[in-house]
């Protein structure tokens, strides 16, 4: 049997390139608009910013998934995801996707099997695994410096 989940927003127009998106009764309504590249408004969260930040989010949340299942305790993680626009035929789409994961680990032996727990997050995540865009993962795994106490 196929489990079968479904999400749903919604977005409301305010005035100009503006508009509000919200989802489920609880979580406060985002504010959006094009980005200044498409005469919008400067300063506002824009779609490109939202599927951006769907990128990195499904990233964070399978990267915990994926260490949880195999017992792995990161110091921390920090990731950014570029996106470049370009257009093409029929107009404007992402072309490519970049991931940029830092790990930071406590155990220099913990290097390489974060570097493939960051690779099976990349593989896991339910969003990169949904776009047509090209998607690059540039991970760096760190050890964590011990901080001297005087």
């Amino acid at each position: 049997m196929n489990a079968s989940y479904r999400f749903e927003v919604a977005a409301n127009w305010t005035r100009g390139r503006n508009g509000v998106v919200t989802a489920e009764t609880g979580i406060p309504g985002l504010p959006f608009s094009a980005p200044p590249e498409f005469h919008g408004e400067a300063g506002l969260w824009t779609p490109e910013h939202f599927l951006l930040g769907a990128v990195a989010s499904c990233f964070v949340a399978a990267f915990g998934a994926v260490a949880e299942f195999s017992k792995f305790e990161p110091a921390a993680l920090q990731i950014s995801v570029e996106g470049t626009v370009e257009k093409v035929d029929g107009g404007y789409r992402f072309t490519r996707i970049l991931i940029l994961p830092v790990l930071t680990v406590k155990d220099p032996a913990d290097c390489e099997r974060g570097t493939r727990l960051l690779e099976k997050a990349e593989r896991a995540c339910l969003v990169t695994r949904s776009l047509q865009s090209e998607v690059i993962l540039e991970s760096r795994v760190e050890v964590l410096e011990e901080v001297a106490t005087v």
